[in-house]
């Protein structure tokens, strides 16, 4: 099949899409992707304790090469991506995968999903050859490593926010369930259990924070280590102090599982809020029906209207019926930006080529990109991408943080909020009715 029924099969079945990909058609032109392959890189934990996410970066990488080639790829020159494994992840090990990618490959950008790590090491390598590096680290260390020095991390950007605004949503979401009243705190006792690592205590430490302002009394901060099993000590803690609401900043899907199935042996009256984890769907896998009544949030996924549930049936076609189209899309978003900023930048530039990337960086800064997970729009300064209703009050300018709950732990889960994204209303969890 030639390239321009590629093209023209593309439109037809993703109308919605082609909204989104007209800027990049636009610089297109009568271009098809026919010319010599631009190499595209990918660090991602491919096996270990998060390849159930790494390999859905892996999947929406593909995807989105395979639809903007279809879409004449950047000026007539098809993606072709490449990958390397991060395993356990850590610094170390992220630097590694990227200096391959570039050594081995020539790669003229690195698009990712997220790597555990401080969230500011691989910009160096990134620095050092002058390419683009589109991440979801979810991290303020990548901001405030941006914000040292800009010109030489010009070509970093995190395309959803910083982890800081899980905590201050988290506060502003609970509050918007009471002013509703579709929950009543019992007390004011809220359970705080994050695990060690720069992430999730940034996270639980917003948190208690903030916790006050809105008359919470922490009543229990614990640290955990991880992977874990084994949840009796922390669930004895709380079963002998029951609070109204627990918050666990700690992400990992089966250790999140585990967390339900232990907890659902002696639950108490206490809404449950996860950090990210049960987004992946191996948690409704291993958890089964303690998972329903679940409710996390997160500040990237595809959202349920038009959109992102036309990317969901894609990538589901795609990959397959199980696949974690929520995790895909993190890689899928970042390679459009990048493709559409160099197609309008005259083209990508391999490394060393700071300064046709240069052009390309700022195409990025400047684009307002209506993805799957709402809008992308970097703040000046940081890079990474301002958050509604967090950062700003209007949803047309900032990435959603979604809030979402286990309803039925067979299906996918439901969007509740923010407005107006929200699908379905909040559910009080069956081990706090009657």
């Amino acid at each position: 099949m030639d390239s321009q029924i590629n093209r023209r099969n593309f439109f037809k079945g993703s109308a919605l899409l082609a909204g989104s990909a007209g800027l990049l058609v636009g610089a297109n032109g009568t271009a098809y992707a026919s010319g010599e392959p631009i190499p595209i890189g990918q660090a991602a934990p491919l096996t270990d304790f998060a390849a159930a996410d790494g390999v859905e970066f892996r999947n929406g990488l593909l995807l989105a090469c395979e639809e903007i080639n279809a879409l004449g790829g950047v000026l007539g020159r098809p993606l072709e991506p490449y990958f390397e494994d991060t395993k356990q992840m850590g610094d170390a090990t992220n630097v590694q995968a990227v200096q391959r990618l570039i050594d081995r490959y020539a790669v003229h950008a690195v698009i990712n999903g997220y790597n555990l790590g401080s969230g500011s090491a691989v910009q160096d390598v990134i620095a050092d050859a002058g390419i683009i590096y589109m991440h979801n680290d979810t991290s303020r260390g990548h901001g405030a490593l941006v914000e040292s020095d800009p010109q030489r991390y010009f070509g970093s950007f995190q395309t959803d926010p910083a982890e800081i605004w899980y905590g201050t949503g988290l506060l502003k979401f609970l509050k918007s369930l009471e002013d509703d009243r579709s929950f009543s705190r019992p007390n004011n006792k809220m359970a705080i259990i994050l695990s060690a690592g720069t992430y999730a205590s940034n996270i639980a430490n917003t948190v208690r924070d903030g916790a006050a302002e809105f008359g919470w009394d922490v009543s229990l901060y614990e640290t955990v280590n991880v992977p874990i099993s084994e949840w009796g000590p922390t669930l004895a803690k709380i079963r002998q102090d029951p609070p109204a609401v627990i918050v666990v900043t700690h992400y990992f899907p089966a250790d999140l599982a585990q967390f339900m199935i232990q907890f659902m042996n002696n639950p108490t009256p206490s809404l449950v809020y996860m950090q990210y984890g049960p987004s992946v769907k191996s948690f409704r896998d291993i958890a089964g029906e303690a998972a329903t009544g679940v409710v996390f949030s997160t500040v990237i996924g595809a959202l349920q209207d038009e959109i992102g549930l036309e990317f969901e049936r894609r990538y589901k076609e795609r990959f397959g019926a199980d696949a974690g189209h929520n995790s895909g899309m993190q890689s899928y978003n970042g390679a459009w930006i990048w493709a559409t900023a160099a197609a309008v930048a005259g083209g990508s530039g391999e490394p060393g080529n700071d300064a046709q990337n240069r052009k390309v960086a700022d195409r990025i800064r400047s684009l307002i990109f209506r993805g799957v997970g709402g809008t992308t729009r970097f703040t000046a300064g940081a890079q990474d991408v301002y958050s509604y209703p967090g950062s700003v009050d209007d949803p047309s300018l900032g990435m959603p943080h979604q809030f979402l709950q286990i309803q039925e732990h067979t299906a996918e889960p439901d969007l509740i909020a923010p407005w107006p994204y929200g699908k379905s209303a909040f559910m009080l969890p069956p081990w706090m009715k009657g």
